[in-house]
């Protein structure tokens, strides 16, 4: 069963899930860099009219506890304090006339804001 794109039920049961258009993007913007010492970091944390937002950045630290899943030679990490959280999330990016730009769809937000990047 397809849920999003190419990901499929299985893939999300096993953590965060980057797709292979955002794998692409992700790997171009590392290209673009420079560097091979990043890797992709989700995280949520305090704030947001919901209570949590999330955040999403390139990263070159380990910390004690990460969730590493790597999608088309790209490494996502997840904190250990994010993942329950973040469990069965996907990572897309969608390049359209109307918007341009990395998605999370995540099965365990509850509710969204008008911002787009909090949920409780």
């Amino acid at each position: 069963m397809t849920i999003s794109g190419d990901v499929t039920q299985q893939e999300r049961q096993e953590g965060v899930v980057l797709t292979d258009a955002a794998a692409a993007k992700v790997k171009s913007l590392l290209e673009q860099e420079g560097r091979d010492d990043l890797r992709l970091r989700l995280a949520v944390q305090p704030g947001g009219c919901s209570g949590l937002r999330y955040q999403l950045f390139f990263d070159e630290r380990e910390l004690e506890g990460d969730v590493v899943r790597t999608f088309g030679g790209v490494d996502v990490v997840v904190d250990r304090m994010s993942a329950p959280y973040l469990h069965g999330a996907v990572i897309d990016f969608v390049d359209t006339i109307e918007k341009q730009g990395f998605t999370i769809d995540n099965p365990n937000a509850v509710g969204s804001c008008a911002c787009g990047d909090s949920f409780h």
